[in-house]
């Protein structure tokens, strides 16, 4: 019986430890008061900016390889491939190259 109370004990504290846990999740989770955030407006949406795009690059670690390709190469590499088609320049490579450094999304301003 000594072992039954023991183990009763360890669930115990394990089911404590998950409440604490789950409270913790709810407090970092809950939106911020209203009048809490940066004082100026560009400083919200620079903080804005930055949180999207962290949970795009989190989104984007997470994919299968093959939709993380579908989402992020293919459509420039498919573009570039077509250009090379139609140039049929004497170096492909240096021109599929130079083409997607030129056309790459990350860099438009």
């Amino acid at each position: 019986l000594g072992g039954v109370c023991h183990i009763n004990r360890f669930e115990t504290n394990m089911t404590e430890e998950a409440d604490m846990a789950d409270a913790t999740q709810d407090a970092v989770s809950a939106p911020a008061e209203a009048g809490s955030g940066p004082d100026h407006p560009d400083q919200a949406q620079l903080a804005e900016k930055a949180a999207t795009e962290a949970q795009e690059k989190i989104d984007a670690q997470a994919l299968p390889i093959r939709a993380y390709l579908d989402q992020t190469v293919v459509p420039i590499l498919l573009q570039g491939l077509s250009d090379l088609v139609k140039a049929r320049p004497d170096d492909p490579v240096e021109y599929l190259a130079a083409y997607l450094m030129k056309h790459n999304p990350k860099n438009k301003k």
